[in-house]
């Protein structure tokens, strides 16, 4: 059973939601788009964000994604479908989302460092950043994908 949205938050803050779309968009801007996709349903997905999930991948397929690719991305580590550089994205956006797991390992943050310029990897760390701020309001709020919102009025 798919439980009821909890709150509207661009309805009750939609001040507070433009800025965080203002945010979101000002951290993509200098990001590679298909690096800036694959954060995003990562973190998602580590998130259990479906209503992200969802946007996200559509959004990846509708840029041209290829599918193989999408279903792998939850265990990029065990393929070789993802280039050093995707890998050092996904790697800095698992630990900077699992902060509390052992912060951000230097390793980490060096491999990213190694595969992107400081302005890259500035736009990379604030884009991490603005996903799991809306993962976490839509988990909070329960917000579902539409797909789940017509599944559930079946």
């Amino acid at each position: 059973m798919i439980e009821a949205l909890r709150m509207d938050l661009p309805v009750i803050a939609p001040q507070v939601h433009r800025a965080m779309v203002a945010f979101s968009q000002a951290a993509e801007a200098e990001l590679d788009p298909a690096i800036g996709v694959l954060v995003k349903i990562r973190a998602s997905q580590m998130n259990g964000c479906a209503f992200c999930i969802d946007l996200h991948t559509n959004e990846a397929r509708a840029a041209g994604e290829d599918e193989q690719r999408l279903s792998a991305l939850t265990s990029w580590r065990q393929t070789s479908l993802f280039n050093d550089r995707e890998q050092a994205a996904l790697a800095l956006t698992e630990a900077v989302t699992f902060l509390t797991v052992e912060h951000v390992p230097d390793d980490v943050y060096a491999m990213a460092a190694q595969h992107f310029d400081e302005t890259d990897l500035a736009h990379l760390l604030w884009t991490i950043a603005a996903i799991n701020v809306w993962n976490r309001m839509a988990v909070a709020t329960r917000l579902r994908p539409p797909s789940a919102s017509a599944d559930d009025k079946k």
